[in-house]
Order: structure tokens, then sequence, then C-alpha cells
């Protein structure tokens, strides 16, 4: 059993208890965010802070648009060099865009791509009409798929994140969509992993310290809207083994990222991977280098 497989088996269980996380002085770490929710490699909850409190994805949404467009090409009904022809509608969703044109042309890797690492709300709006017609019918797609993962605290309204009353879901259930992700379409990693992206001579940076420090990220979905505050969804290799994050609800960027690297270290620790600052090393581990993401094939 993959080590991502069996996460996915332990979020779906996850019993709310919360798990005192302590650093290295024996206090407990001082964390922003709302809700968090941090597993290691053996499925075990090594922090949960209201894991199912109800809460607003924003473009952590992203992650079940993704989803479902992989699972599309996977059963044929479109290929990842399609021509995504674009719509009014899809050109005019607001805020967040990479600058679709209605009626421009696009290849489906580049707008997942647009997705994925731009965070662009025209580009999901694009891929949603492509993979099924229109929006609302997409829609229809993630809530079923959603019910089928046993994500029952998660509700979508559409495939961007902007805000809606609708739309909720909590750090469970956004871990076990995450891991069922990078599980089931392994080219999720390309996507979630890039730090730049580049369309129509607009070059799109990812500029997070996470990539780097303390190393190990290598698929990472950022969200926010006002409603939901900064969220997070992380995933971290090291030393062969994956350990999944959410956050959800940090008071800043700045603050969210401070959680994630606060956990991570903490993570790396407990596992052996890493040792306190306290003791040191001489030569600490280099970061992971994460490929640039240059379209979704392999």
């Amino acid at each position: 059993m993959s080590q991502v497989r069996l996460v996915l088996m332990v979020v779906a269980s996850l019993v709310v208890l919360p798990v005192p996380v302590l650093a290295q002085n024996g206090r407990p770490l001082a964390l922003s965010a709302e809700s968090v929710l941090l597993v290691d490699p053996s499925g075990r909850t090594l922090f949960a802070k209201n894991p199912r409190a109800d809460h607003a994805p924003a473009s952590l949404v992203k992650l079940m648009t993704l989803y479902l467009a992989f699972e599309s090409i996977e059963a044929g009904r479109v290929q990842s060099d399609d021509v995504v022809v674009i719509s009014h509608h899809a050109a005019s969703t607001d805020r967040y865009r990479m600058g679709l044109r209605e009626g421009d042309r696009v290849p489906l890797h580049t707008v997942m791509e647009g997705v994925g690492i731009a965070s662009a709300n025209d580009a999901a709006t694009a891929l949603a009409e492509h993979v099924a017609g229109s929006e609302a019918a997409f829609v229809e797609r993630m809530n079923a798929k959603a019910a089928a993962m046993g994500l029952t605290g998660t509700r979508f309204a559409n495939p961007h994140g902007l805000p809606h009353p609708n739309q909720r879901s909590n750090a469970r259930d956004l871990a076990a969509l995450t891991a069922r992700l990078l599980e089931d379409y392994p080219d999720a990693h390309t996507v979630l992993g890039g730090q730049t992206f580049a369309y129509r001579g607009r070059v799109y940076a990812r500029n997070i310290s996470l990539f780097r420090d303390p190393g190990g990220v290598q698929a990472l979905k950022t969200g926010f809207t006002r409603e939901a505050g900064y969220n997070l969804s992380v995933s971290a290799w090291r030393g062969g083994r994956h350990f999944l994050m959410i956050v959800l609800g940090a008071e800043t960027r700045a603050r969210s990222f401070m959680d994630a690297k606060k956990l991570l270290r903490y993570a790396f620790i407990e596992a052996g991977l890493d040792v306190p600052v306290s003791v040191g090393r001489a030569n600490p581990k280099k970061p992971i280098r994460t490929r640039r993401a240059t379209s979704v094939r392999r």
C-alpha cells in the first residue's frame, strides 16, 4: 500500500481530537490559522486543529477542478492537447486571471497550468466548460465526485473558488482530496509543483518560500478570499516519506506560510528526518528543487 493511500485512509477516518504540537522549548507552536491538519507517512495525525470546522475553501476548490480534468483525460473524453475555445463567460470570470479573451484558442494543458500554477479563475471556468460542456454541469460532477470520495463536509458551487454561500469544505476533506489527486494522477505533481508559468508573454511566478525552506515541498496550492482568509494545501516529501498538510484561515499570506513552515519542521523532526536547531548540523540538507511546469503531459 502506498504512503499516499495510507494517509488517505487515515484522513478519511479522522477523529476530531486536538493534538498538541510542541516546539523545541516545550511550548506550543503559535499558529494563526483557524484550522490545520498535518498527517505523517504512517497516517498518524501530528496536528489537528478544528479539522472538520466548516470553512470557505477559496482556490483550494481548484484541486477538484484539476482532478476532474485529469480523470477526463484518462477516460479519453478529452485530450491534454485539445484546443479550448474561450467563451465570453470564461473570459469575464472575475479576479486572479491569466488574461484569457473571448475567442482565444488555448491548449487544454496550458489551461490546466493556469489553474494549478497561476490559480487563474478564468482558466478554471474555461476548463470546466471544455470538460463538461458548461460550468453548471461541471459543478454537478464536482459534487458527485466529492460524494463518491466521502467528502461529507464539502459542497462545491463553482470551479474556481470565488465566494459563494453554498461553497464550503474543511481541512479533513481537503486533505483527502489532495491525497486522492496526487495518488490517482501523478502528473498533478508537475502542475502543483510548478513555480513559474508563462502565457502570452507574461510570466506568473510563485515566489513561495516553502519550496525552499524547510525543503521537501513538491506540491502546493494556495487560496485566498476575504471570507476564507489564506488557505494552503501542501504535500512534502523528505527521505522518501510523504507528509500532507492543510492550513485554513490564516490571517495573512506570510502567516499561512509561517504556520506551514513550523509544522513541516516539526514533522521532519518527529519522523527522525531532521534534528532540532539546538542540536545543529554542519551541512543541512539542500532543499529539493521543484521542476518548472511546462506541460501536464509526460
